[in-house]
């Protein structure tokens, strides 16, 4: 990550102060402009953080205590067993990770955030090598940068805004290009592991077990009990792709309540444990805030200088014949840099006139933005929060799979809508 921060303001600064040299003026005070702002948008992005991280660990902390995420990390341990061998099957980590996987299928980046951080402190509990990442780090980071979205709710609306005919058909797009990603980020992590090996140092004194811990020890549920969960999320998916929009209004409301009905019946004092949990989301939103004023500053510096732009007009001509064109191509560098400034340059393409939301540059655009993730913002977030310095292959197996996301989006709008390319 060094090297990549250094690259990356040294690129800024050598395309800036050529251009600015070279005849273009005002290069070289956008720029110092763009990081002033960047930064402050970094700290207002933290601070606006604070609240749903604040209120999604209160209930975390909820489901915590009265055994939930046990219970859920229990149901699909099978799976869980076989991508994360490192972690005990009923460790807290497991079911905050299936909390974070479970929101973000359902396009609930808000409520994502918080679990995933939940899901990182519990992992970095098991982490023998303290501010360096684990397999397990890694692999969990890589799966969340790949997309892993069944609903993108965001992307259809923004669809509908723009006059879209059909705003949701680009439902089986997203899903086959973040299965790919996803697939790709599950198999590629243990290979590139073998090159970015853990230091050979003396590892820090394991924590005491917790009764958490203890729980790990009981026996897994029955297999009608997974067999029944699954069937019911996968009629939650498809609820969710025929009546998106009703039912997306539902799931942070019923989840709420949930969890609050399941903590009283577990005898929990939901309120003490709300707060008790809803402390650390001040503590999480000040620790990411450096790491989040340098990645989008040195994003805001690549803008800015005009070094990205001038990447653009150097891969459109090889990227055009292949599927991708220039109206799409910036968005698709953008977007492991910069969500809001991908989800921007997606807003105004799918409002320009000679584009629109369903020619076939607006499908992949919309397919794009739905099925891949800020790979870079998602490594400062929960790397930052547990302190982890040394990434190891997470850079690596997360740009792999955004470029396995762009290549599947490539091809599968290029195949199911072969009369608007």
């Amino acid at each position: 990550m060094n090297r990549i921060f250094a690259a990356f303001l040294l690129i800024a600064f050598a395309t800036g102060a050529g251009r600015e040299l070279s005849g273009t003026p005002g290069v070289m005070m956008a720029m110092s402009k763009a990081v002033i702002d960047a930064s402050r948008a970094a700290v207002e992005l933290a601070l606006g953080l604070v609240g749903v991280m604040a209120f999604f660990l209160g209930l975390m902390k909820i489901a915590e205590q009265g055994g939930l995420l046990t219970a859920t990390a229990r149901l699909i341990a099978p799976l869980m067993r076989r991508l994360f061998p490192e972690v005990p099957p009923q460790h807290p980590a497991m079911g905050a990770m299936i909390m974070n996987f479970s929101a973000n299928l359902l396009g609930l980046g808000n409520a994502a955030t918080p679990f995933g951080i939940r899901a990182m402190q519990e992992l970095d509990r098991l982490n023998p090598h303290p501010g360096t990442a684990t397999n397990a780090m890694v692999r969990f980071l890589a799966i969340n940068t790949s997309g892993l979205a069944l609903l993108p709710t965001g992307v259809i609306a923004l669809r509908a805004a723009a006059g879209s005919s059909d705003p949701a058909a680009i439902l089986p797009t997203t899903l086959f290009a973040t299965t790919c990603a996803t697939l790709v980020a599950v198999f590629l992590t243990p290979l590139l592991a073998r090159f970015f090996p853990a230091p050979r140092i003396a590892p820090a004194a394991m924590p005491e077990p917790t009764q958490a811990d203890e729980e790990a020890a009981l026996p897994p549920l029955p297999r009608w009990a997974g067999w029944t969960a699954a069937i019911a999320f996968l009629a939650l998916i498809v609820a969710s792709v025929r009546h998106g929009q009703i039912v997306s209004a539902w799931i942070v409301p019923t989840l709420i309540v949930g969890f609050l009905v399941y903590g009283l019946a577990r005898g929990v004092a939901v309120y003490e444990s709300f707060v008790d949990g809803a402390k650390d989301g001040f503590q999480v939103a000040l620790r990411i805030i450096p790491y989040l004023v340098a990645i989008l500053a040195a994003t805001a510096l690549l803008r800015a200088s005009g070094a990205l732009p001038f990447f653009v007009s150097l891969l459109a001509p090889i990227t055009g014949p292949l599927g991708l064109p220039a109206e799409v191509l910036p968005m698709a560098l953008l977007r492991p840099l910069s969500g809001s400034g991908a989800f921007a340059l997606l807003a105004d393409l799918l409002k320009d006139p000679n584009v629109g939301p369903d020619s076939y540059a607006g499908w992949l655009a919309s397919t794009l933005q739905g099925s891949t993730e800020t790979t870079f913002y998602v490594l400062a977030v929960y790397f930052g929060a547990v302190g982890i310095k040394k990434m190891r292959h997470a850079i690596a197996a997360g740009l792999a799979a955004d470029l396995a996301g762009v290549a599947a989006a490539v091809f599968i709008c290029s195949w199911l809508y072969p009369g608007a390319a």
